[in-house]
């Protein structure tokens, strides 16, 4: 079969591989119809590596690199091991690829995504979306609803992360918000902002597109080339925001989402960094404000595809284009990295 292959940053190839096979009861192969590039995938191929192993064997896949890439997926499963309870062969299923201890096909940490042996189906070896066929265990695996897409199902994932870092938020309905980069998942925390009763919503963001997209969901959008993100947000807002989200990895940024939050506010950072950022500590000392990470999802696919069913996270606010694997390259990742016009790109093995 055909897959995307990671050797090292800006090696990408897309060769046959052998197709996958079942060696566990609890495992399930699928079918891949529809799988996202992610920001993370992003970050790899042009800076990695960062969860990709190399030189060492992932604790959980027992692979490293060269590892078939791809975690943002929707497919139809073709065969189950014997003990799986949760699918059956024909079920359309969105992929939690989060690798976490598990065992008879359950995550055995409440909080899975927080185990120091973190690792992603499709970043730390065991497969990928970026392929034709793979095979994960059953608690990486939730039906689909019937009214869902593949291709919204392959947005589950970037949709869970942004859910999470609301949830983990300490937003409550009718506090405001500033989002810090409406790129995929940008765009995702607002929906789940406005699913979680958010009352303003403030978007920063420098592409003409990406700032069209978040003003059409509903933020307020805020241009930093133009003028001064951080004056601007607490001059709409009396003295700032409830909560902000920083979704660029820009350390730049960090600062900007930081002072854009009022007296005791709340910085959450969703982003996968390449490098170090600095702040000045008393800027949280002193005004009382919180700084804290998140790190994927847990326990949110259900609440997302629920979302999605009344009509959040919709592709078609999300997806830019569409391209077959065989260019996800050029089409793909040097798309994303060239043109700030594309936000999701979806690809079709």
């Amino acid at each position: 079969m055909q897959a995307a292959v990671w050797y090292a940053a800006k090696d990408l190839r897309v060769e046959q591989v052998p197709v996958p096979t079942i060696n566990d009861p609890h495992a399930v192969k699928v079918k891949v119809a529809a799988c996202g590039i992610c920001g993370s995938d992003l970050h790899e191929y042009a800076a990695g590596p960062i969860f990709i192993p190399v030189g060492k064997p992932h604790p959980i896949s027992g692979e490293q690199a060269p590892i078939i890439m791809g975690h943002e997926f929707a497919g139809e499963v073709v065969e189950v091991g014997d003990k799986v309870t949760r699918v059956k062969v024909g079920d359309r299923v969105a992929i939690e690829p989060i690798l976490s201890p598990n065992k008879d096909g359950a995550y055995q940490m409440e909080r899975y995504n927080l185990t120091p042996m973190l690792g992603f189906h499709g970043l730390s070896g065991g497969g990928g979306g970026f392929s034709e066929f793979t095979v994960m265990g059953e608690h990486m695996v939730h039906k689909l609803p019937d009214e869902l897409s593949y291709e919204q199902g392959a947005l589950v994932e970037p949709a869970a992360v942004a859910l999470h870092a609301v949830r983990q938020s300490c937003l409550k309905a009718g506090d405001s918000a500033a989002v810090f980069g409406a790129g995929p998942i940008g765009l995702m925390t607002i929906e789940a902002l406005k699913a979680a009763g958010a009352a303003q919503i403030y978007a920063v963001e420098v592409a003409p597109s990406r700032k069209a997209k978040a003003e059409a969901l509903g933020a307020i959008v805020v241009d930093p080339q133009q003028e001064d993100a951080v004056a601007k947000i607490h001059s709409l807002n009396s003295g700032g925001v409830d909560v902000a989200f920083e979704v660029t990895g820009i350390p730049a940024v960090l600062n900007q989402a930081l002072h854009s939050t009022h007296e005791g506010g709340e910085v959450v950072v969703v982003s996968i960094w390449e490098g170090e950022a600095s702040f000045q500590p008393n800027d949280l000392v002193i005004k009382e404000r919180t700084m804290k990470g998140i790190i994927a999802y847990r326990h949110v696919y259900p609440a997302v595809m629920a979302l999605m069913q009344r009509g959040y996270f919709r592709a078609e606010d999300m997806v830019t284009q569409r391209i077959p694997l065989a260019d996800i390259v050029e089409e793909g990742f040097e798309a994303l990295l060239s043109d700030k016009a594309q936000v999701k790109i979806i690809v079709t093995p």
